[in-house]
């Protein structure tokens, strides 16, 4: 569905029925990311996954971080929801964890997903908007099918390369319907190089996080170990035979996982 907030046109999926679960894909990805792990849901949560600028169905003005997180506390209301459970991945892990610091009131729970909380160093922050402007750049000049072909190529996706061919052919046309503009808009508006730096709150966090990371994925442990370490409720899980996307690689492991997390929580 669609719905206009600001000078955005947002697109969501809506399944289910039960506590709310807000799901934010990652770079080059949409929606359609969490499909077989909805299917795995239902109906025991209601998910709400949404496309964000640059990606999918939805079409914005450029947006960085902070005016998004402003725009779905907008779409929450929208949809009458006080408050919800996050689960992002990768760009839309960033985006959520951003989300749960401006509005913590308005979230339940967090699950990031190879995620990370920014760069706290600012000449590592300079140095990446410059490498995201050229990736940017570099995009434009060669179209969607060129791009597409290098991203599949970098080192992060490898462990993608074992996957069923159906499910990797599934992951690729997922990328190749994005739009060369969207994608360098998100990088220059949303890239690591350009949100905000997290990591010096992170103790002021209150609410039950879980992260997850896969054992492939050594960048990310080791980030996402500090991470645990600053963050008071939170849960590591470094999952076996897993790269940097854990939802498609091992789909029925995270959903073990999220859905035993979301469900604790309940209890509690």
């Amino acid at each position: 569905m669609y719905v206009t907030i600001s000078d955005a046109v947002y697109w969501y999926e809506w399944n289910g029925d039960g506590e709310p679960v807000v799901l934010l894909h990652g770079f080059t990805g949409s929606s359609r990311t969490w499909d077989s792990l909805i299917n795995g849901w239902l109906p025991d949560f209601k998910t709400i996954a949404i496309d964000l600028p640059g990606h999918g169905k939805t079409a914005s003005q450029p947006k960085d971080t902070e005016a998004v997180c402003s725009d779905l506390v907008n779409l929450l209301d929208q949809l009458q929801l006080d408050k919800v459970h996050l689960i992002g991945y990768s760009m839309g892990g960033r985006t959520a964890l951003s989300l749960a610091m401006l509005h913590p009131d308005r979230v339940m729970s967090l699950t990031l997903e190879s995620a990370s909380p920014g760069l706290n160093d600012e000449q590592q922050r300079s140095s990446r908007r410059h490498q995201d402007e050229k990736l940017a750049s570099w995009i434009k000049t060669n179209g969607i099918n060129t791009f597409v072909d290098y991203w599949e190529g970098l080192p992060l996706f490898r462990t993608q390369r074992t996957m069923p061919k159906d499910v990797q052919q599934r992951i690729r046309n997922e990328r190749l319907q994005q739009s060369a503009e969207g994608l360098a808009q998100s990088l220059m508006t949303m890239g690591t190089g350009v949100q905000p730096s997290w990591w010096g709150e992170l103790s002021s966090l209150r609410l039950p996080v879980l992260l997850l990371v896969g054992e492939e994925d050594a960048k990310f442990i080791t980030i996402n170990r500090a991470m645990e370490a600053y963050i008071p409720a939170s849960d590591l899980h470094v999952v076996e035979n897993a790269g940097h996307a854990i939802h498609v690689e091992q789909p029925n492991i995270f959903g073990k996982i999220v859905k035993g997390f979301l469900q604790s929580i309940n209890k509690h």
